[in-house]
């Protein structure tokens, strides 16, 4: 049985001890070939050099610049730039992008908060462009896009082969102007035209709620820099309102740190308990375990999720579902546990290649499988309309008749 009184003074005790972790995006510099002729590939695991044949692809080179109609107007360059956007769509992975020079411009403004937008996490699922999750106020929110809505085309291009970066290049754009987007809604048959103006985004992190039969909400939007502090906050307003279970709403949490889903979930595992298993393409491995605050034994603990819930959320919920902290309600997550590497191929253009997979406790796949909730609760079309969360009723269900 959870007791304020036992766990208040260890909570404000471990508040000192929040500290970041590293993250899940890497930003390096590859060893590069600096002759800019031919060199060899050596395969890293056996040391031997593959048998590939280059040959079909000057062959198609020469062929290009001798026959093509306005060979004249080639730019060799650009050539160059498209080869290896080919090569890196031919892994077949949504994540790992090129950035050719004014892409790669593009890229690093938004990461820099340059760029506006309308306020949506996408990702690709299944070969299409997909919401992850609409943020809260944000225009996408505001013109009713919702998770697991299909997005066909942007502008006058169709996203058809499109990767989740190129997409978000084209939906990003100044403040104030606005972007054509034919969205086919979830569930439905009839693709619908929505514009919306972008706007600068300022992504929300939780909010809290006390519910009847003492049970508290907290509603987790995103896992940014800040959320570490913010969700600390969170469970002090929790030890402080007397409740004795807890909620934690993960739903159409796109994720974001990796340090932040640790450190959150450190408050209910004990000290070196795993966390999250990060595998790379060599075997190796780096496993991050909890801090061990840990001062929530046997709370009655429901944690929602749907498929809106991705990357840091899934590292978050299927750390404490396979410790058996916490029981998981509602639908299968999104499946988008990978950690990418920014790369520098030139000044100008740059790499995001994914170099590791995120495990759980257990060594399952994230960007694999997903997870299941112990309890699945689908929401209907009808419980939309009546503005019914039956989701919600089941966790609170769970938490109230709460058996490890």
């Amino acid at each position: 049985m959870f007791s304020k009184n036992k766990y208040l003074a260890v909570f404000i005790s471990v508040l000192a001890a929040a500290g970041l972790f590293y993250g899940g995006l890497f930003l390096g510099q590859s060893q590069k070939n600096q002759s800019g002729k031919e060199f060899n590939i050596i395969n890293q695991e056996t040391g031997k050099q593959p048998e590939i044949d280059f040959a079909p692809f000057w062959t198609a080179w020469s062929a290009v610049n001798s026959k093509y109609v306005s060979a004249k107007d080639l730019d060799g360059q650009k050539m160059v730039w498209g080869a290896i956007e080919g090569m890196v769509k031919s892994l077949g992975d949504p994540y790992s992008v090129f950035f050719p020079p004014q892409e790669n411009k593009e890229f690093k403004d938004a990461i820099r908060g340059d760029f506006g937008g309308v306020g949506m996490e996408i990702g690709v699922k299944s070969g299409t462009v997909t919401v992850i999750s609409p943020l809260k106020g944000t225009p996408a929110y505001r013109a009713g896009i919702k998770t697991g809505d299909k997005i066909l085309k942007i502008g006058e291009k169709t996203t058809m082969d499109m990767t989740a970066e190129e997409a978000a290049r084209l939906i990003r754009g100044e403040k104030g102007t606005a972007v054509k987007l034919v969205i086919l809604p979830k569930g439905e048959e009839t693709t619908k035209e929505i514009t919306l103006i972008r706007d600068t985004i300022v992504v929300p992190i939780l909010e809290t709620e006390e519910k009847p039969g003492g049970i508290f909400l907290i509603k987790f939007y995103s896992f940014s820099g800040n959320s570490t502090n913010e969700f600390r906050n969170a469970l002090r307003k929790f030890v402080y309102s007397g409740n004795s279970k807890m909620i934690i709403d993960l739903r159409g949490n796109p994720g974001g740190f990796l340090e932040s889903a640790v450190d959150a979930s450190s408050w209910f595992l004990p000290m070196g308990k795993t966390v999250v298993r990060e595998k790379f393409g060599n075997g190796e491995e780096n496993v991050f375990k909890s801090k061990g605050y840990n001062i929530f034994n046997n709370l009655p603990l429901a944690i929602l999720v749907n498929e809106g819930s991705a990357s840091a959320s899934e590292i978050m919920a299927g750390a404490l579902k396979e410790h058996n902290i916490a029981k998981l309600v509602g639908t299968k997550t999104f499946g988008k546990g990978s950690v990418q590497e920014l790369v520098e191929i030139t000044p100008q253009t740059s790499l995001k290649i994914t170099i590791a997979k995120w495990l759980t406790p257990n060594g399952v796949s994230i960007s694999d499988q997903g997870l299941e909730p112990d309890f699945k609760v689908e929401i209907t079309k009808k419980d939309l309309e009546l503005e019914n969360d039956p989701q919600m009723e089941k966790a609170k269900e769970v938490v109230n008749s709460w058996k490890k």
